[in-house]
């Protein structure tokens, strides 16, 4: 990775609304691996966040985020991310060179009709997968493990593979 870029954080329409912001700048970040599309969804009643990489579409999910989460999402998503990747056994070295190489964090529109798609098809597992939803934790460890666990396509490679294998290569 090259060092300077920024994370790009697309924000759905319905996030975008659920926000009440107006609609951010299209992103200009031409690698992907530092772009992430994130969603407001409904989980049993609660408002939660879906983040879904952009390349890998390795996706986690922040349950029952408070109004000052989602005021400063920024930094709920680089801790969101932090703890999800730390989760699913990346190494913290891995992390955290994908963290000081992603720089600074921007709010853009999502990132493409293909990258939206796989968002949508990350969304559907997260419903489908649901029983795994834990209610006393913002943190969604095991549901992040079952929805990456799942044979996926992604924007950036070919083929079917697990999200969780592909971030995984991706950050080392």
């Amino acid at each position: 990775m090259r060092g300077s870029e920024t994370v790009e954080l697309g924000l759905t329409i319905p996030l975008q609304r659920h926000l009440k912001l107006a609609p951010p700048p299209y992103g200009t970040e031409p690698d992907r691996r530092f772009c992430w599309d994130l969603h407001v969804t409904s989980l049993r009643g609660r408002k939660s966040l879906l983040a879904v990489h952009c390349h890998s579409r390795y996706a986690f999910v922040l349950f029952d985020l408070p109004a000052p989460a989602w005021m400063d999402l920024p930094h709920t998503f680089l801790d969101g991310l932090n703890r999800s990747l730390s989760a699913a056994g990346i190494s913290e070295d891995d992390i955290n060179g994908y963290l000081l190489n992603g720089g600074d964090c921007r709010l853009t529109r999502t990132h493409g009709r293909r990258e939206v798609a796989f968002l949508n098809r990350a969304w559907v597992d997260v419903m489908a997968l649901d029983y795994c939803l834990d209610e006393t934790a913002r943190e969604q460890p095991l549901l992040d493990h079952a929805v990456n666990a799942q044979h996926s396509r992604c924007a950036g490679l070919a083929g079917l593979a697990p999200a969780a294998e592909r971030i995984s290569e991706r950050l080392k």
